[in-house]
């Protein structure tokens, strides 16, 4: 499949890019960005996936994250794709923030209209490790997930839902129990229909419930001051409940001051990536 490059810029030592092509399984054009750090022009790096939020772009997370000199000194190749397909001339696609353009939630819809197009899950799963390993050179076996929002909701339950796939999850601020909270039900109900036993494979915390894989540890980073926390959109006690049930190792941070904004992704992003580079280079 055809990788058309829309932009490149050197970046500690490697290459910040952007790529767009024609998915086959969202049937539009989509791009993601790939961060190439210079061990890249001679080997092999690992790749960590990273998702974003609401409303978000490929270009969210790297222009405001801060990501390229941590993935550089660590050899990590950073992909950050978009968040929904776009131009699909769906009714209503555009009508709200937080359900159609910039909203995929990172599922399959099995509903019309949306079904034939929405189908984040399976894009970030199966294509798009598919089109990194046939034009850059990535590790397919060393892959892991961050991400931010609905972003950390949609890297939790790739992880969760693939076991063994992933070799670390991490998260900022993430949407922890969807099915529960107005944001997750308004998508749900409009990408998996009102049938509430669907939801059940994208919610993170009843995945987690459910979980019977390999060891996963998770790492979450929170802020106390964010809005969508105190306004029970996020819901990490009850993700946390759930890990703990099952022994799954969480580290969860509760910072100080921090709201939902990229500046606290910017803050811990550095953390996060050493996380995964414990695992991803082990």
């Amino acid at each position: 499949m055809a990788l058309v490059q829309v932009s490149s810029n050197k970046c500690f030592g490697g290459y910040q890019k952007v790529y767009e092509h024609e998915s086959s399984e969202l049937k539009c054009k989509m791009r993601f960005a790939i961060y190439l750090p210079p061990k890249a022009e001679s080997a092999k790096c690992p790749v960590l996936y990273w998702l974003s939020g609401l409303t978000c772009t490929e270009q969210n997370f790297i222009t405001k994250a801060g990501s390229q000199q941590a993935a550089s000194e660590h050899g990590i190749i950073i992909v950050a794709p978009d968040t929904s397909p776009r131009g699909c001339n769906i009714e209503g696609e555009d009508e709200s923030w937080d359900f159609g353009t910039g909203a995929g939630f990172y599922v399959n819809a099995t509903q019309d209209p949306w079904k034939t197009n929405y189908r984040m899950y399976s894009y970030i799963t199966e294509e798009l490790p598919w089109l990194l390993s046939s034009n850059f050179s990535v590790d397919p076996e060393r892959m892991s997930l961050s991400g931010h929002s609905m972003g950390g909701h949609g890297a939790l339950v790739c992880a969760f839902k693939n076991p063994g796939k992933y070799k670390a999850v991490s998260a900022f601020a993430p949407i922890c129990n969807p099915s529960q909270c107005a944001w997750g039900q308004k998508a749900f109900s409009g990408y998996l229909g009102p049938d509430k036993t669907t939801w059940e494979a994208y919610d993170a915390t009843l995945l987690a419930a459910s979980y019977s894989g390999p060891p996963l540890d998770i790492l979450i980073d929170q802020g106390r001051d964010d809005q969508f926390l105190s306004a029970s959109q996020l819901l990490p006690d009850n993700l946390i409940a759930a890990c703990s049930t099952k022994n799954i190792p969480v580290v969860f941070r509760l910072q100080q001051g921090y709201d939902h904004s990229y500046f606290f992704v910017f803050s811990f992003i550095n953390d996060h990536i050493k996380h995964h580079a414990k695992y991803l280079n082990a």
